[in-house]
């Protein structure tokens, strides 16, 4: 199960009771006091793991509480400090303050192994051995445990990948990723296949690497939320390239011009916050690319020529592929890796080539 958002709330643990206590040993007359300090209650801290992808393990248990400090005890001991408690998270989440929504980000875990405490633990009260003044030889004054901070959090992942794979439903981004990386997405034939982002890690020659993220089909209104797009298409935030896949074949009667416009006006419509998020930007102004997919069900070559030249027009790299014979698809990969290293996807070489039928 993938999820990407769940409200939690995350509890420090107590300050233990500072002890009221005086010493009592034969021989030894007026031993004054002896109470030690209560211990430091533990905090709870969020940290970032390569192991996880999603925020299911938080979704069922949804409340965490870190262990309080022991109170003091006599003989000047202070009771033991409090275990802190870890929650780990997947790269990439973003916590925000839930009393405010998503105006105030307490942090960004956008490392491997990053460590953020969201609760701080309560300080262990004085014992009575801590009064102890020229006038008042035997104090009856203690000091209580301050509480542990609680918070409620909302957490919020948004996938780190270097490219988005973008496009209406059924059009073949769960064959394309299958085929350049280990990802093994649903793939059927019928529109809505895929509900949840999945990310494959593609390996090119000279040992270059980079990760796709196959976001499930947008539809028209997505930056509304309609098809659950608003939820998609966050996840495209921290993706440097976009890659555009359009539907050659005639068979859905949709046209490929009209659809790729129609996603484009998503991306500039959606609602990105540069100043809650840094890291993203407007998603239409991310480099993109092109990739007209099913070229091997390819009825009409006139299709293909439309789109040559309006693309052409556009100025946007454009490529021919077949997501299940593999054609072209090798040097569409070689095209996503430029306008990786170079930040634009108008590089020189990338404009429009088409693969050979």
């Amino acid at each position: 199960m993938f999820v990407d958002e769940v409200d939690i709330q995350v509890s420090a643990g107590d300050g233990g009771r500072g002890c009221l206590s005086f010493r009592r040993e034969k021989f030894v007359p007026r031993g004054g006091p002896d109470g030690g300090d209560g211990g430091n209650g533990g905090s709870v801290y969020l940290v970032s793991s390569a192991h996880l992808n999603t925020l299911v393990q938080l979704k069922f248990n949804r409340q965490f509480r870190a262990q309080r400090g022991q109170h003091g005890q006599g003989s000047s001991c202070t009771g033991r400090t409090g275990h802190d408690l870890e929650l780990e998270v997947p790269v990439g989440t973003i916590v925000y303050d839930n009393r405010t929504g998503e105006t105030v980000r307490l942090a960004d875990l956008a490392e491997v192994g990053q460590r953020v405490r969201v609760a701080r633990g309560g300080r262990g009260g004085r014992g009575n051995e801590n009064f102890t003044t020229s006038i008042n030889r035997a104090p009856r004054r203690v000091e209580a445990g301050e509480p542990g901070e609680v918070r409620r959090l909302r957490l919020k992942l948004k996938l780190l990948a270097d490219v988005g794979l973008v496009g209406f439903p059924n059009v073949g981004k769960s064959t394309l990723i299958a085929r350049v990386s280990a990802a093994n997405p649903k793939i059927a034939d019928y529109p809505f296949t895929t509900l949840t982002p999945h990310l494959g890690v593609v390996t090119l020659s000279d040992e270059r690497s980079f990760v796709v993220a196959d976001i499930p089909g947008l539809i028209k209104g997505a930056h509304l939320g309609h098809g659950l797009g608003h939820q998609f298409l966050s996840h495209l935030e921290r993706t440097k390239v976009l890659v555009h896949l359009i539907d050659l074949s005639s068979a859905d009667s949709r046209d490929p011009i009209e659809d790729f416009e129609t996603i484009r006006r998503e991306l500039t419509l959606f609602p990105t916050d540069n100043t809650v998020d840094r890291q993203a930007s407007l998603l239409v102004d991310k480099p993109q690319i092109v990739a007209a997919n099913k070229t091997d069900v390819l009825d009409d070559e006139e299709r293909l020529k439309r789109l040559v030249v309006y693309f052409e027009t556009q100025a946007i790299p454009f490529y021919a592929i077949s997501a299940v014979t593999g054609n072209g698809v090798a040097v569409l990969l070689e095209a996503i890796w430029k306008a990786l290293i170079t930040g634009s996807s108008n590089h020189k070489g990338a404009r429009a080539p088409i693969a050979d039928q």
